[in-house]
């Protein structure tokens, strides 16, 4: 495995990142706890959750994903081994049964003490605002079309205070954002500057072959001011594994049980993944491999968050980190890139 720091801290963590959000509704604890164990022993320390998951989200499941992982660390006594990161859920429909406040008030106070129970920690290492609160395009919506009935207000300022209040008090170790766009991340780094606070340390966006939006101004936000990424989606919801195109997806495969995760599903995308799974082919490996290690190697990228609902899967995903995309490589999936830019944005 290799292993890098979490900008702006003294926090190591493992380049890839074992995400959970399928904890509790696809998995169950026992699978959870199977892929933990096979994490670790691999090399990973770092796992990323949200008082949001399991997804889909909903009342009855909300919070199922962070119990599981807080009762592998009771049974394993082993908190010191790993890295946790988790989020605070933004404001909207999807997240009314969590709360109506977004980030404002005591809701991020009331949402880290929530977390703390069900994960069974005293402490979260990476504590990630789960998205923005202002109106703008986010979660594949393409473009950005400003509503006059926004009613947010620019708060930038409150809500790094209230993270820097539990970085104060121990509960946090830094702070980071999540699918947040340029203008948001400067706002916020600008606040930071100005009042000499901790500064941020990560941003979690989608990222993957079929979905480079990120490099338009992010990325260089990312490396020039030190915030790394933490690729999310880096097979696009196991798109990118190549199995609805070769017919091979489970019956449990996340697009099945959930069609409405359509932003990886359009027809572009589904030209692009052929194209990637035919260079795929030719050099001898799978597409899964071919995705993960793209991502892998991107200059800023932290840490690839990868997925899995089976120990199968998860040692693919893991084994990535073996496999360096040579020049040629990396202009060929360029070429393609170029013929069809962003299906999913």
């Amino acid at each position: 495995m290799e292993y890098t720091n979490l900008p702006n801290t003294n926090i190591k963590v493992s380049k890839i990142c074992l995400g959970t959000m399928t904890w509790g509704n696809q998995n169950t604890e026992d699978e959870g706890f199977a892929q933990m164990d096979y994490a670790l022993d691999r090399g990973i320390n770092f796992l990323d959750t949200a008082e949001l998951y399991p997804v889909p989200a909903s009342k009855e499941t909300q919070g199922r994903t962070s119990e599981i992982i807080g009762n592998w660390l009771k049974a394993r006594n082993n908190r010191d081994q790993v890295v946790i990161a988790s989020k605070v859920a933004g404001p909207g429909d999807y997240t009314a049964h969590i709360r109506t406040t977004g980030f404002s008030g005591t809701s991020i106070q009331e949402a880290i003490e929530l977390e703390l129970k069900r994960l069974q920690t005293d402490y979260i290492d990476l504590y990630q605002l789960h998205w923005p609160e202002r109106q703008t395009n986010t979660f594949g919506v393409r473009d950005f079309k400003p509503s006059p009935n926004d009613p947010w207000s620019d708060n930038f300022n409150e809500v790094l205070h209230e993270l820097n209040k539990l970085v104060a008090a121990g509960k946090i170790m830094a702070y980071g954002l999540s699918n947040e766009k340029g203008w948001g991340s400067m706002r916020y780094i600008e606040e930071v500057r100005k009042d000499n606070l901790p500064k941020i340390s990560t941003i979690q966006n989608a990222y993957s072959l079929l979905n480079r939006v990120f490099e338009g101004d992010l990325a260089e936000i990312s490396l020039r001011e030190n915030m790394g990424l933490l690729a999310y989606s880096p097979l696009a919801f196991g798109v990118l594994s190549g199995k609805y195109i070769t017919g091979t997806a489970s019956e449990n495969a996340r697009l099945k049980l959930f069609p409405r995760f359509a932003r990886y599903s359009s027809a572009q995308s589904t030209e692009a993944t052929k194209a990637y799974l035919a260079l795929a082919e030719d050099l001898g490996i799978s597409l899964t491999t071919l995705s993960l290690a793209f991502v892998n190697q991107r200059p800023f990228v932290t840490s690839n968050i990868i997925g899995a609902t089976t120990l199968v899967q998860l040692e693919e995903n893991i084994n990535s980190i073996e496999t360096k995309l040579c020049e040629d490589t990396l202009a060929r999936i360029n070429e393609i890139h170029a013929k069809i830019p962003n299906p999913a944005p």
